[in-house]
């Protein structure tokens, strides 16, 4: 990685939200794929945490952002400690971090992803479906793709993440409650 980056631990609400794919430009910028279609937490916080590849694998290190903006099909960003293009080639492949402190505030009946993975869903029965093991973009709509136990075997379940199926969110008490069957 690079010596001038000060070595960090990754804070305990560290959220992966990209990967640095390469150089951008000669003045030290770079660019990074990120991990949503929505990269809001990579324009919110000013404080990146590369956790680096290849041989450092596993080392981290603290980087301040001085701008980052959408460009084409990703995000460029630059920094006072990225000053030239050899530089911004050493970050290739580092993995980008944010604290979960700093993402924007989600609006009303809007829920970041990572937030859902792991909650209960329960219908309106009180029957658990099983829990939020991964969330699928799938056009117009989000689905829920469950995981749970029955009689011993492993289940997968998809639910509609739409307002038509989801009646609410619980996020303190960890659970989504859904008008849908088991049977679905």
């Amino acid at each position: 990685m690079l010596p001038s980056l000060e070595a960090a631990e990754l804070p305990a609400d560290a959220i992966e939200v990209g990967r640095i794919a390469d150089a951008w430009g000669i003045k030290g910028w770079f660019k990074v794929l990120p991990h949503s279609a929505q990269p809001e937490a990579l324009f919110s916080s000013k404080r990146w945490f590369l956790q680096a590849p290849g041989a450092a694998a596993g080392a981290v290190f603290r980087l301040a952002v001085r701008e980052a903006k959408e460009h084409s099909d990703c995000i460029v960003a630059a920094s006072n400690e990225v000053t030239d293009r050899s530089a911004a080639e050493a970050l290739r492949g580092a993995r980008v971090f944010v604290p979960r402190s700093s993402f924007p505030t989600a609006g009303d009946d809007e829920y970041y992803w990572v937030d859902l993975i792991g909650l209960a869903v329960v219908n309106r029965e009180g029957r658990v479906l099983g829990e939020v093991r991964e969330l699928l973009a799938g056009g117009p709509q989000t689905t829920l793709v469950l995981a749970a136990q029955e009689d011993g075997q492993a289940v997968e379940r998809m639910v509609p993440f739409v307002s038509a199926f989801v009646d609410s969110v619980d996020l303190a008490g960890r659970t989504i409650t859904v008008d849908w069957q088991p049977d679905y």
